[in-house]
């Protein structure tokens, strides 16, 4: 079972940045990872995804966030990191990060995120 560890979660004043991360757990002993995306979610709202990058490194972005976050990957150390800026009250919510690890999908524990003045 692979564990994937966030960091980088935390409070930011509206039109501040953060930079979320994720990795699994002992990943030296992970050989390739698959797709990589962020999804987040909402009190009450059903997950949605922020941002996806495949092993090759396209990268699709949810409408809302689009110009403002960037997802990049590092396949030399199977990470991942959201780089958010311009961020607005709107985007306060959970993160958590999906990696496809040997064709099987894998969720992070989750960050929470929360733009407010």
């Amino acid at each position: 079972q692979v564990q994937l560890v966030e960091s980088g979660g935390g409070l930011v004043q509206p039109g501040g940045s953060l930079r979320l991360s994720c990795a699994p757990h002992e990943s030296e002993y992970i050989f390739s990872v698959g797709a990589m995306a962020w999804y987040r979610q909402e009190p009450g709202k059903q997950r949605a995804l922020v941002a996806h990058i495949t092993a090759v490194g396209t990268t699709n972005y949810a409408d809302s966030v689009k110009g403002r976050f960037t997802i990049s990957r590092d396949n030399a150390k199977n990470t991942m990191s959201l780089e958010m800026s311009s961020l607005k009250p709107e985007d306060t919510a959970v993160y958590y990060c999906n990696m496809v690890i040997g064709f099987q999908a894998y969720w992070g524990q989750g960050t929470q995120v929360t733009v407010s003045s």
